[in-house]
């Protein structure tokens, strides 16, 4: 295979080649938003779920020919292919589609539900890796998990090479199990990592049973993970002290509007001074307070993260859909809806979220790293170290809103350049 056919199905290669490329322009430390931002628009596009099932199937079945021409139905065959070898139906329900249509919109989707990849697991005979690998990388999710009956029985066969029919004999006695409500409110409070150990000390199907048995519940039973909540909470309570440095370095209201343009380079943006916001500041010096954690919001959150962003005469943040990076920033906003959703816990934690608070506190710290590449490093193995607790596997330069971060990180003033790509995004 040459080089030239390696780089068309290598996404990851060809992401950090854009990384390189950009931060080592020779204009970057003066133009580094303009250099991500055309980085982003022209290299660093969303990659489908379809593209990774054709790169998968691509190098696991070994073709010859180079990657971008290998026509759609040959892909849809080996499915077909590998699904009856492994005696796997269309879908985990009764269902008239037939596998050849189900096939073709796997392949040309930009993202599909969870239980897909389950039953592509099946049908493709993956690993537990390569399903853990299709959750992280290509639907942006969190790994198999432990709390949830369905992906705990998949994982099993998966793990012991069982096939489809081995797993419709473990749900039918998983169903007919009964359960114990003392376990189910113990397993449900208990963090990921203690809950997915003793997912792994099942060794045969007895005691994948009388695991299952802790987990049967009712559907109205939260699975959101305690440690990504606990994660997030740090970070949030994090980033909540140093907004609330960042208010009581103010002295005057020269001060206040220069933060919240947050460099002068926003001053475009007529959301930037928010006059209600200066006068609750001033207001608070007068009293001789000190803003604390508690004083915090979700909307000072929105203001500092998501500064550049323009907003509707409401205060809302203007619609995804009107910047040109929509689809490679599709759901990264930082909103304060996002965040009250997540604090009232009616929303599940992604890695985006815990990415974005983990980027805000490094920004906020130069002072500890001053170093580009120290700080880099340091960012890379801190968030790698958070999102791996929670299940999520590691940073992947190849979303393009984590690559975005990544070159952010590297520039001279990360947060002041991470608020300029997202202007530049609105206005260009």
């Amino acid at each position: 295979m040459s080089e030239s056919d390696i780089k068309d199905f290598d996404f990851t290669e060809a992401a950090w080649e854009s990384l390189y490329d950009a931060v080592d322009d020779t204009v970057f430390l003066e133009q580094d938003a303009e250099v991500i931002y055309n980085s982003l628009k022209h290299r660093l596009k969303f990659i489908s779920f379809g593209d990774y099932l054709k790169r998968y199937i691509y190098l696991k079945a070994g073709l010859d020919e180079p990657f971008a021409e290998v026509p759609l139905k040959e892909y849809q065959l080996i499915i077909k292919s590998a699904f009856s070898d492994n005696n796997t139906p269309p879908s985990f329900t009764p269902t008239t589609s037939k596998l050849s249509a189900l096939s073709k919109n796997w392949l040309m989707q930009q993202t599909v539900k969870r239980k897909v990849v389950f039953l592509l697991g099946f049908g493709l005979k993956m690993s537990v890796e390569d399903v853990n690998l299709f959750l992280t990388k290509a639907l942006r999710e969190p790994e198999i998990n432990p709390k949830d009956p369905f992906e705990v029985i998949c994982w099993y066969c998966y793990k012991n090479g069982y096939t489809y029919p081995k797993f419709e004999k473990l749900w039918e006695l998983y169903s007919n199990t009964s359960t114990n409500a003392n376990d189910m409110e113990l397993i449900y409070s208990e963090r990921t990592i203690g809950v997915r150990n003793s997912m792994y000390s099942v060794r045969d199907d007895a005691s994948l049973i009388a695991h299952l048995s802790k987990l049967k519940t009712s559907d109205n039973v939260s699975r959101i993970s305690v440690t990504a909540r606990e994660c997030f909470d740090r970070l949030y309570d994090e980033a909540r002290d140093l907004i609330a440095a960042l208010y009581n370095q103010t002295e005057d209201e020269q001060h206040i509007n220069a933060l919240f343009e947050y460099r002068d380079k926003l001053s475009r943006n007529s959301r930037l001074y928010d006059f209600e916001k200066v006068e609750r500041i001033k207001r608070f010096k007068a009293e001789k307070k000190i803003f604390t954690r508690a004083d915090i919001t979700e909307s000072d959150i929105e203001h500092i993260i998501c500064a550049a962003i323009p907003t509707d005469r409401h205060g809302n943040l203007t619609p995804s859909k009107a910047s040109k990076l929509n689809e490679q920033f599709s759901g990264k906003r930082f909103s304060r809806q996002r965040i009250s959703e997540i604090l009232s816990g009616n929303g599940e934690i992604n890695r985006f979220d815990l990415i974005t608070l983990n980027f805000f506190v490094f920004s906020q710290k130069l002072s500890i790293y001053p170093e580009a590449k120290k700080r880099f490093t340091q960012f890379l193995d801190s968030t790698n170290t958070i999102l791996n607790k929670c299940s999520m596997g590691n940073l992947y330069i190849q979303n393009p809103y984590e690559c975005f971060i990544l070159m952010c990180i590297l520039s001279l003033d990360p947060l002041g350049t991470y608020s300029d790509v997202w202007e530049l995004s609105y206005v260009t």
